[in-house]
């Protein structure tokens, strides 16, 4: 199911003012706020719809970028309003639940096991154990298979291509021994942190990098080498390109977890504006501009 345009969602045209999209949102989310709406899906849908329509047209770059690229400009996970690109899925014959607090960090599982010993499952079941493991950029793109120690034990982890920063993985079975015999082991949470990259940076299924081109190549045009997660682009800049221009390398992006498709590289291009030119240069300068308004005015 394809997303609906964030224009339409909040129900303003593309030429809205920061605060015409403003208050379109605080009308649409005071109606169907879930607070005001109990039960209500449909209200709980568009309410979502409208939150994440408002979190890129109220950002003057995301919204620039969707003018440009549309959804794919702004990091979309894909699917309609209201997905969940975390979701549990089987990988490689692994299984994975994503956690990110609710259960296993001080959450509703660690509450009850305190309470019933050994958490809430019908059975009496082990501990959970927790630990941490950090990978690089582009590990986090591609997936990647790291060992974690476990009591001494080394347990083969694989991670999934896509996965976020701070995201956590869970194990079923590979925490902590059962406390008595017909019981359960507990599960392992291993939390995932990525290293930030010095060049690249990632929003959703989006990368984003910028690239410096001079006053003259701006005018004229020129190519430039894009360092991507695949390696170097090679990325053609057209004549009278613009500061701030972004241009999208089709598939260069992160893949959403769980799938094979993979997002756009957005590069952003900065214009550099020289200093200090000599008399030379600022006399070329000022003789195409007067030979730029002799052809305005005829």
């Amino acid at each position: 199911m394809s997303k609906r345009d964030y224009y339409e969602v909040l129900g303003v045209n593309k030429n809205a003012s920061d605060d015409e999209i403003k208050k379109a949102f605080r009308k649409l989310a005071i109606k169907y706020h879930p607070d005001k709406n109990p039960g209500d899906k449909e209200a709980e849908a568009k309410f979502k719809e409208a939150n994440e329509a408002y979190s890129v047209l109220s950002d003057k770059t995301k919204r620039q970028r969707y003018d440009q690229f549309g959804h794919s400009g702004v990091g979309g996970a894909g699917g309609g309003a209201g997905g969940n690109p975390f979701e549990g899925f089987n990988f490689n014959g692994q299984s994975f639940n994503f956690d990110f607090g609710g259960g296993g960090f001080g959450g509703l599982d660690d509450i009850l096991g305190a309470m019933f010993g050994g958490g809430f499952r019908g059975v009496r079941r082990g501990r959970d154990y927790r630990t941490t493991t950090t990978i690089d950029f582009k590990e986090a793109i591609f997936g990647c298979t790291k060992n974690v120690s476990v009591d001494g034990e080394q347990i083969k982890l694989k991670i999934p291509a896509g996965i976020y920063d701070g995201q956590s993985i869970r194990l079923n079975g590979k925490g902590g021994p059962a406390p008595q015999e017909g019981g359960q082991r507990g599960d392992l949470y291993v939390e995932v942190r990525v290293r930030a990259h010095k060049r690249l940076t990632r929003e959703g299924d989006l990368i984003l990098s910028e690239v410096t081109i001079s006053m003259v190549e701006a005018v004229l045009g020129t190519e430039v080498d894009v360092e991507t997660v695949d390696g170097e682009v090679t990325m053609k800049i057209p004549a009278g390109t613009q500061p701030g221009t972004n241009f999208k390398l089709s598939g260069h992006g992160a893949p959403r977890l769980g799938s094979d498709e993979r997002g756009p590289h957005i590069v952003t291009v900065n214009v550099e504006i020289p200093k200090n030119i000599t008399r030379k240069q600022k006399e070329l300068i000022e003789e195409f501009d007067k030979a730029k308004k002799r052809s305005f005015f005829g």
